[in-house]
């Protein structure tokens, strides 16, 4: 007979256990400092000496431009400073840099000087050689305004901001000089190469443009148009260097009319490398002595009593300017799909008007030849020749325009708002060069030329993007 197992006896639950387990000792993360800190009278705290503001591009716009002061504790109050002489410097890889060595901080504490010699530096400069320090960062990643429509989480765009401003503070405190610092969030008039925050910086030193020591002051930034640089081995004195990103803190620079150094050259010494723009303003000087625009003879030959004019080329390269200053004085009537909203109010516009026996200029894109298909139709229903007029203007040149439409009042009498980068690659990608053999009269390469009077080169030749 097979004996049985006895029962297992239960556990009395309340039985103590040996041995007995050890407690494990939780490391409290609250320091004596913290505590210290939370005590202490806010009166006796140190005081955050950064005032931030915020301002707009317009009074109807919302804010943009993130503003930073710092006022040294013994320079609170005081005579106005008479400085004329302006030392601007860009931030991140030029004042400073990331102690992680990430390419974008981490939080508010990962940074540490670019050059160890930096913060005696800008000492020198405002103690000793009397100029005015400003910082002008452009920090696209950095939201002050969320429009009514947005819908996405917001408090990690609101976090940047807290620890942007927590690192500018640090590092001005560091310092311990009345610098500012100004850092453009939005592709507005602030945005370097553009005279925004220039401007702004004037206004708060409360000197007029005209009176700044032009010849003396600098602009320093890293974004300086530098080609890639293979250095020169183990052996050499320079070391291989990536090229620059843009070259928009050098035409910042030449916009306002003063020197431009990189953090090489301005806190190391080191001999200028070579450099290049994408877009030269050298390559587009003004045409004329008086301003005066070419006759219309001499830039387009009419050639029909009545016939269509059709425009191909990317956005901004001159088309609707060409028509108003060429084609309207010859007396031709404007399709344009930006103000008739859509394709077919366009071909029936046309239609009408060129059943009115009007000849037309079609000013839109038209980048490919299923597109200028529909206007050859147009014209063959109504019996009139069309013509093609090819806009063959770089894409750079078009953003550039754009940018200054955009941003210029005088140059927009249509208030068009500023494209985006899609705008212009989306043509590109369409594009096929128009031929007579689709069915025009002929196809005649406008090539880009600033066509207007001395004031509006003022301001188109000036870099805006």
């Amino acid at each position: 007979m097979a004996t049985q197992n006895p029962p297992k006896k239960r556990k009395d639950p309340g039985a103590p256990i040996s041995p007995p387990p050890l407690k494990k000792t939780v490391k409290s993360t609250t320091t004596k400092s913290a505590i210290a800190g939370f005590f202490t009278p806010i009166s006796q705290k140190p005081k955050d000496r950064t005032v931030w503001s915020e301002r707009s591009p317009s009074e109807d716009a919302p804010p943009t431009l993130l503003v930073g002061r710092y006022q040294p504790e013994n320079n609170d109050k005081g005579p106005p400073d008479k400085r004329r002489k302006i030392a601007a410097f860009d931030l991140d890889s030029t004042l400073i840099t990331t102690s992680s060595g990430k390419k974008h901080a981490s939080n508010a504490a990962d940074w540490k000087w670019w050059d160890s010699t930096v913060p005696d530096r800008l000492r020198k400069l405002y103690e000793k050689e009397d100029y005015h320090v400003v910082i002008l960062s452009n920090q696209a990643g950095l939201t002050l305004h969320f429009d009514a429509n947005h819908k996405g989480p917001k408090a990690n765009a609101q976090k940047r901001v807290t620890e942007f401003k927590q690192k500018c503070s640090a590092v001005l405190t560091s310092l311990d000089l009345p610098i500012t610092v100004y850092a453009a969030t939005e592709k507005d008039i602030y945005r370097k190469p553009r005279r925004g925050m220039w401007k702004e910086v004037c206004d708060d030193l409360e000197i007029s443009e005209d009176e700044v020591n032009l010849k003396d002051s600098f602009f320093v930034g890293d974004a300086g148009g530098r080609i890639a640089s293979l250095g020169k081995g183990a052996g050499g004195a320079a070391a291989p260097a990536a090229k620059d990103f843009s070259c928009s803190d050098r035409n910042l620079a030449h916009n306002v009319g003063i020197d431009y150094l990189t953090p090489e050259e301005f806190f190391r010494g080191e001999k200028p490398r070579d450099f290049v723009r994408e877009f030269d303003l050298l390559s587009y000087t003004f045409p004329e002595e008086d301003g005066s625009l070419d006759i219309a003879e001499d830039v387009y030959e009419r050639k029909n009593d009545q016939d269509v004019v059709m425009f191909c080329g990317p956005p901004g390269a001159g088309k609707s300017t060409f028509y108003f200053k060429v084609l309207k004085p010859l007396g031709y009537e404007r399709v344009n799909q930006d103000t008739l909203k859509s394709r077919d109010k366009c071909i029936q516009a046309a239609r009408e008007l060129l059943k009115d026996g009007k000849s037309i200029a079609v000013d839109n894109t038209n980048a490919d030849p299923d597109t200028r298909a529909l206007w050859i139709d147009v014209a063959k229903k109504a019996g009139v020749p069309i013509r093609c007029l090819w806009f063959s203007t770089p894409v750079i040149v078009c953003e550039h325009n754009d940018a200054v439409r955009a941003n210029n009042a005088l140059l927009n009498p249509e208030a068009r708002q500023s494209l985006p980068k899609l705008a212009f690659t989306g043509f590109q990608s369409r594009f096929k060069e128009p031929k007579e053999r689709e069915g025009f009269q002929d196809v005649t390469e406008v090539k880009f030329k600033f066509r207007g009077t001395k004031e509006e080169y003022v301001l188109w030749g000036q870099y805006w993007i």
